[in-house]
């Protein structure tokens, strides 16, 4: 299916790449500074989810199926820009508490893996990257090809979730002295505004991956 000397390669080019700033780290930072490790983790836990949605869809055929389809690929992709105009929308609409001892109240941790979910599952541009990432490493004489991308695609999403929870605990430590009001306050107004941007761009982008 694929050699040892194959497998450490693809390994490290997905850490590489995992350890690269992106909207995952962002959302994942945000969540963990300003609600500490726990929803940091769970932030984590949700985009990694997300990310199996590609991998199954890879290793299926759908993957291809949304590069060859503009229209497949055009309506996913206005959904998943919608969706991360909303999230972006949200945090920027967040109100601080009025009094400096009003609790600030934190978001539920199904809400925090929802978001993470659906901000990876519904972006058709990862599905693309799955698609043109994990083949090159997949040999053209391997019999269970599907099989393979599966196997490949979860090595590649298990270091960048824990790549992501580090980031979560890192996070967590560093936002502990911040989350007063208006701390928190500015960073879901920065972390909003990056994904209105990205929403913004995600549905101005083409179908190459």
């Amino acid at each position: 299916m694929f050699d040892a000397h194959t497998l450490f390669l693809f390994v490290a080019a997905g850490m590489l790449l995992n350890i690269t700033p992106g909207p995952d780290m962002l959302y994942v930072m945000g969540r963990a500074a300003t609600q500490g490790v726990r929803a940091g983790m769970v932030a984590a836990l949700g985009i990694g989810a997300g990310c199996f949605v590609h991998i199954l869809a890879g290793a299926l055929g759908f993957s291809a199926l949304l590069a060859a389809s503009a229209t497949a690929f055009t309506v996913l992709k206005i959904v998943g820009a919608i969706y991360l105009a909303y999230v972006g929308l949200s945090l920027l609409r967040w109100r601080a508490p009025t009094s400096a001892i009003e609790p600030i109240a934190p978001s539920s941790l199904k809400k925090i893996f929802m978001q993470g979910f659906l901000t990876n599952a519904l972006n058709p541009k990862v599905a693309l990257f799955f698609l043109a990432f994990v083949p090159q490493f997949i040999g053209p004489a391997a019999s269970n090809k599907a099989l393979a991308f599966l196997i490949l695609g979860a090595i590649f999403n298990f270091t960048g979730t824990l790549w992501n929870c580090a980031v979560a605990w890192v996070s967590a430590r560093a936002g502990q002295r911040m989350r007063t009001g208006r701390a928190v306050l500015w960073m879901n107004r920065t972390i909003g505004a990056v994904f209105v941007a990205l929403g913004v761009r995600l549905a101005l982008t083409s179908q190459s991956p």
